[in-house]
């Protein structure tokens, strides 16, 4: 079975059909730049664009970077505003007219690791996080994801940990891998203190170079592994979701 899956990101706009059996893309994923002011009609824009480039006309689960309640955002940390209180499955519906079901980006992510990556038959406590323009993050206890957690808006050294670990921090500041692996590493502890789970996945574009950071990270008693799936873990998860799995 076939599902269409967008993934919404601070930089980017990727999506593809999946297959569900193999938890995988049935076709190289199609992106586009996040609009710049990020609005929901302009973000909508590059949805639409997305979903016509390859001619779907089924279901399309969609993932959202913030709190997302039924399909009603929440926060929008890293896209405009004005998404707050915007009713974004009516939006997206309208405009792609298909049925559409929506969720956070780092419950996407999740969903789909737990289901065909690092996190498959894994019990307790697991999270995966991941990074990019911020820090999403995924809790699951017994394989049961408790949603919109959103903990890389944690104070993490007086600053919002997102703001201080993120991918595009790195990137901004031309952080070497060791100075980024210790900012990692001081949120991961942060994180153990507070809720003790038995793995960290490490998700988001960055774990294609898990080898670079990873083993630099001391002081953190979880395994910590790099997500299987990758940058498209959110394409999949968002598919899964939205064929009700």
């Amino acid at each position: 079975m076939n599902v269409f899956g967008v993934d919404i990101g601070g930089s980017g706009i990727k999506g593809a059909p999946v297959d569900l059996e193999r938890g995988d893309l049935v076709e190289p994923r199609y992106k586009v730049l996040t609009p710049h002011p990020a609005t929901p009609e302009s973000v909508a824009d590059g949805v639409v664009e997305v979903v016509r480039h390859f001619g779907w006309s089924g279901p399309v689960g969609i993932t959202f970077p913030g709190v997302v309640t039924g399909s009603v955002i929440r926060t929008a940390a890293n896209v405009d505003k004005a998404w707050i209180d915007t009713d974004a499955g009516q939006l997206l519906g309208e405009r792609l007219g298909l049925r559409t079901t929506l969720l956070n980006d780092a419950d996407a992510a999740g969903v789909a690791e737990m289901a065909f990556g690092a996190g498959r038959g894994r019990k307790g406590v697991v999270f995966l996080l991941t990074f990019g323009t911020g820090i999403g993050s995924a809790l699951f206890m017994d394989g049961k994801l408790v949603p919109n957690t959103e903990l890389g808006h944690l104070e993490l050294d007086g600053h919002e940990a997102e703001k201080r670990a993120s991918t595009k921090v790195k990137e901004d500041g031309d952080l070497s891998w060791h100075h980024w692996a210790h900012r990692v590493q001081k949120y991961l502890v942060h994180m153990e203190m507070l809720f003790s789970p038995e793995l960290f996945i490490i998700g988001g574009g960055v774990s294609r170079k898990a080898d670079k950071f990873i083993p630099l990270i001391e002081g953190v008693r979880a395994e910590i592994l790099p997500a299987e799936l990758q940058n498209n873990a959110g394409i999949v998860g968002a598919a899964m979701t939205a064929a009700g799995r």
